[in-house]
């Protein structure tokens, strides 16, 4: 896809912001580099900035608006990089970015969560500065699990945020849909992000999305990289990679490898993914984009051919109906349901 082709990108409404986007967008923790969490590595390796830069070119030039970040990548590097690259042209892109991680920046190491009002605003002020912009357009809660005081506390100072001009709407980066559900009633939040793939539904929040008209921006969308279809059993990754580290979270890997039984169920649905001339990254996008009109994958990148690999899915468009319904049938018995 190139610079012409952006009128002809479906553009999907972000929630009920009245913004839209095209609905594939840019993951930024990738470009972040290195840094750590409880310890071990949380980055992805080796990063090269230029890259990154031009690779974000790239996006915009191709129609895709959404850029996802978060303060933790890198602890800031990844917010600074996107500042740098959107210099001149703040206006062609949607921002997301991420707060409630405390780190030391020194370290590059993550240290432990603050969503209080004061921590806060001292958060979206170093963002501003990084970002190099004096709006963020959409501010999401990072942390995952609240009280019910919490997230009230902090939609309250978000939404004094949004009415001073510091921030355009807000959302919350959480997998719990009945948490979420209860931020409705704060009339700047518009947007939920949750994990969603293939291999890792999420119909409750879906459909709490759906009926509130609320966005769903969908992390890990390849499966942290094994819907690529890359990986095999002799696959080992280095140690820097987060998906080597040993976080009990990575579910997809163990010890740095993939695990068998994720090999297998894409291999049940690898010929379906890649129906229509599709990759199978595209495929598993496409399946995304199928799942809910509701749906913006953010997958991760490095290069320029990986964002223009996956931008390319919007080309091939959302998988055929029928084509959903075989996938369904073949990843019932294996499937991860939240």
């Amino acid at each position: 896809m190139l610079a012409s082709d952006i009128s002809a990108v479906s553009r999907r409404p972000l929630g009920r912001s009245g913004l839209s986007a095209a609905p594939i967008g840019l993951g930024c923790w990738a470009i972040g580099g290195h840094f750590t969490l409880d310890g071990k590595p949380d980055g992805w390796g080796e990063i090269d900035d230029e890259q990154s830069i031009r690779a974000i070119h790239l996006g915009l030039e191709s129609g895709a608006s959404l850029i996802d970040t978060a303060d933790a990548y890198g602890t800031g590097h990844s917010e600074e990089v996107i500042g740098r690259a959107l210099s001149g042209r703040r206006g062609d892109a949607i921002i997301a970015t991420k707060f409630g991680y405390t780190y030391d920046r020194a370290a590059r190491a993550l240290v432990g969560t603050d969503v209080s009002r004061a921590y806060i605003e001292q958060a979206c002020l170093a963002s501003l500065e990084r970002l190099a912009t004096d709006y963020i357009d959409l501010y999401q809660i990072h942390v995952g699990e609240l009280s019910d005081d919490q997230a009230d506390a902090a939609g309250e100072t978000l939404e004094q945020l949004a009415e001073k001009g510091a921030i355009r709407f807000w959302g919350w980066s959480t997998d719990n849909a009945a948490a979420a559900k209860r931020m409705v009633k704060f009339p700047h939040f518009v947007a939920v992000q949750q994990e969603l793939n293939v291999f890792t539904d999420g119909p409750d929040m879906l459909a709490m999305c759906e009926g509130n008209h609320l966005a769903s921006l969908n992390r890990s969308p390849l499966a942290m990289g094994f819907l690529t279809g890359k990986f095999n059993p002799q696959t080992r990754l280095p140690l820097g990679d987060v998906r080597a580290a040993g976080h009990s979270w990575v579910r997809f890997f163990e010890d740095g490898r993939p695990r068998a039984d994720y090999l297998d169920r894409l291999a049940r649905v690898r010929e379906l993914l890649q129906s229509g001339g599709r990759t199978l990254a595209q495929g598993a996008l496409g399946w995304i984009l199928a799942r809910s009109p509701n749906t913006f994958p953010v997958p991760g990148f490095k290069t320029e051919a990986q964002v223009r690999e996956n931008l390319a899915a919007l080309e091939k468009g959302p998988l055929p109906a029928a084509t959903m319904a075989e996938i369904n049938a073949l990843l019932a018995n294996g499937a991860d349901h939240r």
